[in-house]
C-alpha cells in the first residue's frame, strides 16, 4: 500500500468520523418529531357547511412528520383521517419543504401548505379554541384553505413584527361550481398576498394585524351554474369553498394579555376577521342589474367573526364567539341573498398542553341558510395530542 493510498484512505475517514458527528450533533436530521392528534365528538344536530355531522363521529384526526433535512432545508408531512358516510377517508393536508438559511429575511415553502391569508387559516384545526372554525371561513376558504403551490414571505429589519408574502396555488378547491364537468380551469388558479405586523402593549400584552388578499381565476360562476343542490353535491366534505368569487378581501386582528407575558397560568385572546368576495356574477349571463341581486341589492359577499377567550386556570378556559356570513344563492335569472349569524359558548377542561374536552353550546340562526333551519346545537368534543407537537402559531 503506498503513502498516497493511505493518506486518500485517512482523508475518507476523518470526513465520515466528521459527517457521522455532524448528524449527531443535529437530532432532527436522524429523528424527526412523529406525533398523531386524535379528535372525536358528539354534536345534537347538523350545522350549514360544515363536515361534522349530527351525532357521533371522528373529527379532524392527523397524522404528522416533521425535521430538518439538512442545514438549507425543513420538511412536514401531515396526513388527516376523516369519516364520511360511513367511510374512511385518508388526505394529505400538508407535505411541503421550507428554506432555512435564505439571506435577507427571506424563505421559501413549496409542496402541500396552509395558506397564510387571515389569522387563523395557517393554523391547524385541533389548536382552535371552538369544535368548528367561523362561518366565514367555512363558507369561503372550506374552513381551511390548503393547497398545491409555492410562497415566498419576507421578514423586515424592523422593531416591530412585520412579515409580507406572496402565494400561488393550483386552486382546484376554489374553483366555482362545474355541474356540466365542461369549464377549462386555469391550472394556477389562486394567487395570494398579505401583510402581518405586530408587537408588544406594555409588559403584559401582544397583538397582530394583517391585510390579505385572494385573487381566483376559477372564482366567477357561469350561467349555467344555478342549480343549488348540484353545487352542495359537489362540494360537500371535500374542503372546497362553498362560495367564490373572483376577488377576496381579509382584514385580522389579535391582542393576547397575560400577567407579566406568562401564558402558563392566566391569559386572554381576543380576536377578529372580516371577508369580502367580489365578482362572482357570471360574465356572460344577462341579468337585469336592478333585479340581480334581490332585496338587498348587494353585488358582493361578506362575514366576519368576534371572539374572547379566556384561560382562568392551567386547566379550564371559556370562550365566546359570535359571527356573521351573507351570500348570494344563484336561481335561474337572480341572486337570492341569504345571512347565518352564530353565537358560540364553550368551556374546555385541559388535564395538560395534550389534552382538552369541550363542552360548546351554538345559536345558529339563518332564515333556512343552505336547508338548515335555526337550531339550538350541543357539541362535546375531544383533542388529545401524542408524540411531540410542534409550537403553536401566535
Amino acid at each position: 500500500m503506498t503513502i498516497l493510498t493511505m493518506r486518500l484512505m485517512g482523508v475518507a475517514a476523518a470526513c465520515a468520523i466528521f459527517s457521522i458527528n455532524a448528524v449527531a450533533e443535529d437530532s432532527s436530521l436522524t429523528n424527526p418529531a412523529i406525533s398523531a392528534v386524535l379528535e372525536g365528538y358528539y354534536q345534537s344536530a347538523e350545522r350549514p357547511m360544515s363536515e361534522r355531522v349530527e351525532g357521533f363521529g371522528l373529527g379532524h384526526t392527523e397524522v404528522a412528520m416533521s425535521a430538518n433535512i439538512d442545514d438549507m432545508f425543513y420538511g412536514k408531512l401531515t396526513a388527516v383521517i376523516e369519516m364520511h358516510d360511513g367511510e374512511t377517508e385518508l388526505g394529505l393536508e400538508e407535505a411541503f419543504i421550507q428554506t432555512l438559511a435564505m439571506p435577507y429575511g427571506l424563505s421559501m415553502r413549496a409542496g402541500r401548505f396552509l395558506s397564510d391569508i387571515g389569522y387563523l387559516n395557517n393554523q391547524h384545526v385541533h389548536t382552535d379554541a371552538f369544535s368548528d372554525r367561523p362561518a366565514a371561513y367555512r363558507a369561503f376558504l372550506g374552513s381551511h384553505y390548503f393547497d398545491d403551490g409555492v410562497r415566498l414571505s419576507y421578514v423586515a429589519p424592523t422593531d416591530l413584527y412585520w412579515t409580507m408574502g406572496v402565494e400561488a396555488f393550483k386552486g382546484d378547491n376554489m374553483r366555482a361550481a362545474d355541474e356540466h364537468n365542461e369549464r377549462d380551469f386555469k391550472s394556477t388558479g389562486v394567487y395570494t398576498a398579505f401583510t402581518k405586523i405586530g408587537g408588544d402593549a406594555g409588559i403584559n400584552g401582544s397583538w397582530q394585524a394583517g391585510l390579505s388578499y385572494l385573487r381566483n381565476e376559477n372564482g366567477r360562476m357561469t350561467a349555467e351554474e344555478h342549480e343549488y343542490a348540484a353545487v352542495l353535491e359537489e362540494h360537500e366534505h371535500s374542503h372546497s369553498a362553498q362560495y367564490t368569487g373572483e376577488n377576496t378581501y381579509v382584514a385580522d386582528f389579535v391582542y393576547k394579555w397575560a400577567p407579566n407575558g406568562n401564558y402558563k397560568y392566566q391569559h386572554l385572546s381576543i380576536s377578529g376577521e372580516f371577508f369580502r368576495v367580489t365578482d362572482f356574477k357570471p360574465l356572460e349571463e344577462e341579468l337585469d342589474e336592478n333585479d340581480a341581486y334581490g332585496d338587498e341589492g348587494k353585488d358582493y359577499q361578506d362575514g366576519w367573526y368576534l371572539s374572547g377567550v379566556y384561560q382562568l386556570s392551567p386547566h379550564w378556559s371559556a370562550g365566546l364567539r359570535y359571527g356573521q356570513v351573507g351570500t348570494q344563492l344563484m336561481l335561474d335569472d337572480h341572486f337570492d341573498p341569504q345571512k347565518l349569524k352564530e353565537t358560540e359558548v364553550s368551556l374546555a377542561w385541559h388535564q395538560s398542553h395534550f389534552s382538552t374536552v369541550r363542552l360548546q353550546y351554538t345559536n345558529q340562526q339563518g332564515s333556512n341558510f343552505d336547508g338548515i333551519e335555526d337550531d339550538n346545537i350541543i357539541t362535546l368534543q375531544y383533542v388529545m395530542t401524542l408524540g411531540a407537537h410542534g409550537a403553536h402559531q401566535f
